[in-house]
């Protein structure tokens, strides 16, 4: 589960996986990102210097060869830009891509083994801002690079985020690429959906009953179910709020979408639920479970998950 909703409940330590925490400044990530890059993106001979998220400047002698990356959307980054045979530490929640099985445990997204990274002797960590600073304190004391980069919340900050790991890795031209393949994606979705006339209204919950969490407005999921040409029914709240059940039958969802994925059969828990049986989504058999690394990781495969929601939503336009 994503670690953006560590905290919200017991039962999560979902983030993004997913990562949430404080922000760097008032400013979006990507804002902020786009002041915090190098001068000029593309790959440098000698000595480059590159900005983190929390102001700190970095000055690489060389490309860095060892590298530590505690978010999954970050691993899955570095090995989209190409660079993943220099992963050397992931946490207990990577799994893709397979490769990152094989690869050291670090942390569990939100705990960090501090001895167990600088046995590693990592070149730099790749860290998001979790709001613990003290976790990563042990490795400062250690002198060991660790570049942050704020929580992802929109789109923009993703290309950001992609723009700056490339920036560290000095494989600028693969970062472009990376954004590229995303957007077209995005475009070949936006195709598709232009021509609905009424958009599904959707239910997404990341928590299940007694604590039910949805993901609101300015959410990174928001966002995919806006560029997925589906309508939130809780965008009008901000951030991931917990639900009464009442609230949810009160605006009767066309759909549901759950990314719940440490119940036995979660659909059928929502379908059960006291109350709910009169909902749009659970008369016409319209829930859905979604793969919660999927939806829940600001990484490269966002415009894939963008694409499931559609595809989900209005099948006809994909066939």
């Amino acid at each position: 589960m994503n670690i953006w909703l560590k905290g919200i409940s017991g039962l999560l330590i979902f983030l993004m996986l997913a990562g949430c925490g404080d922000q760097a400044s008032e400013e979006s990530p990507g804002q902020a990102n786009d002041d915090n890059q190098t001068e000029d993106l593309t790959e440098e001979e000698g000595p480059y210097t590159v900005t983190d998220d929390a102001g700190t400047e970095f000055t690489f002698e060389e490309v860095p060869e060892r590298v530590i990356s505690l978010q999954p959307s970050m691993t899955e980054i570095l090995f989209a830009l190409g660079v993943g045979e220099k992963v050397v530490g992931v946490t207990t929640v990577d799994n893709y891509p397979e490769e990152v099985l094989e690869i050291e445990q670090v942390s569990d997204s939100w705990n960090v083994n501090a001895e167990a990274i600088i046995a590693l002797d990592p070149d730099v960590v790749f860290a998001y801002t979790i709001g613990e600073k003290e976790k990563i304190e042990p490795l400062l004391d250690a002198e060991i690079p660790v570049f942050v980069i704020a929580s992802a919340l929109t789109f923009d900050d993703v290309y950001s985020d992609i723009e700056q790991i490339a920036a560290v890795m000095n494989a600028a031209e693969q970062g472009e690429e990376v954004i590229a393949d995303i957007q077209a994606v995005l475009a070949e979705v936006d195709e598709k959906v232009q021509s609905v006339e009424e958009r599904k209204q959707i239910y997404f919950e990341i928590s299940p009953a007694p604590e039910i969490y949805t993901a609101g407005g300015k959410t990174f999921q928001n966002e995919m179910m806006e560029k997925a040409g589906v309508e939130n029914i809780f965008a009008d709240t901000e951030g991931w709020p917990m639900l009464s059940g009442e609230e949810v039958v009160s605006r009767n969802p066309e759909q549901i979408y759950t990314t719940v994925n440490y119940e036995e059969d979660p659909i059928s828990e929502i379908k059960q639920r006291d109350g709910w049986g009169t909902i749009d989504a659970i008369v016409n058999d319209e829930v859905f479970e979604l793969n919660n690394d999927l939806m829940s990781r600001p990484g490269p495969r966002v415009g894939e998950a963008v694409k499931h929601l559609a595809e989900i939503a209005y099948p006809e336009l994909f066939e």
